[in-house]
């Protein structure tokens, strides 16, 4: 995570109208609890990819996810060591991956959202089962999970 410094604090309470001194380990815990949440689109992606392999096989294999995520093996390692960086993966170089609990939280969520957003698709928009799935992997990012409860309530109500 990036060093937050005291002109970036201070920076920050001014926009937000707060005095700098008195607020500024409040806004280092804003900041570092909203870094430590937020996870790029891609980093959703390679949770929900080992939270479907270790489903089926016990554990992830880093060739198994460059498949699953139609990309170069080479191109996985990085983003591992970050997953791992951020202890949402139990990872050694050339070994098995699995999900840390805080991993499988996460990978479950976006497994969630994207369920929803594809059964929504497919069942009451109708559109094509491959569309529907592409779709869905699109929106599962891009919700706050405030908006995606309310969401999700709609779309149980249609079912109902």
């Amino acid at each position: 995570m990036q060093k937050i410094t005291r002109k970036l604090k201070d920076k920050i309470c001014q926009a937000a109208g707060v005095i700098p001194r008195l607020d500024s380990s409040l806004i280092t815990e804003i900041i570092t609890m909203n870094s430590e949440q937020s996870l790029s689109e891609s980093l959703e992606d390679y949770l929900e990819a080992i939270f479907e392999l270790q489903t089926m096989n016990a554990v992830a294999r880093s060739k198994d996810i460059a498949a699953k995520l139609n990309i170069k093996c080479g191109s996985v390692t990085g983003t591992l060591k970050k997953l791992a960086d951020r202890k949402l993966i139990n990872y050694e170089p050339y070994g098995y991956i699995t999900l840390t609990p805080k991993g499988d939280k996460i990978a479950k969520e976006v497994t969630t959202r994207h369920n929803v957003f594809k059964h929504f698709l497919f069942k009451h928009v109708e559109l094509d089962e491959a569309t529907a799935e592409q779709t869905a992997c699109r929106m599962e990012h891009a919700m706050n999970h405030k908006t995606f409860m309310k969401f999700k309530a709609f779309v149980t109500k249609l079912d109902a």
